[in-house]
Formats: structure tokens, C-alpha cells, sequence
């Protein structure tokens, strides 16, 4: 079973994480010659203030 795990700051809506599993899942299914229903995704969001790029939280961005 395939797992696609993003990571990502919090704020996307429902629905670009729906759009996000559906292109990941047929594409995943597609390269790993694998069923669409053993794709697994979990989104990982984290807080802006949890997250730093640079030596700097993107929350102070």
C-alpha cells in the first residue's frame, strides 16, 4: 500500500486538500501500477509559528 505523506503549513481548505488527494491518488496509482483504493494520504499540518525556513518561523514572516 502506497502512503503519501504532506507535510504543510496549516491553512488549506477542504477543498484543495480534497483536489491534493485526488491528483496525488490517481498519480501514485498510476506509477506504482497499484489500485487507486490502496493509496493512502495524510495530511500533516502544521502551525505557522511551528515551522521555521531560513532560521526564521513563518510566522514572523
Amino acid at each position: 500500500m502506497p502512503t503519501i505523506q504532506v507535510q504543510m503549513l496549516l491553512g488549506r481548505s477542504r477543498e484543495q486538500k480534497r483536489e491534493m488527494a485526488e491528483v496525488f491518488t490517481r498519480e501514485m496509482a498510476r506509477i506504482a501500477k497499484c489500485g487507486e483504493s490502496d493509496v493512502q494520504i495524510i495530511f500533516d499540518e502544521v502551525p505557522k509559528e511551528n515551522w521555521a525556513v531560513g532560521g526564521v518561523l513563518n510566522d514572523e514572516r
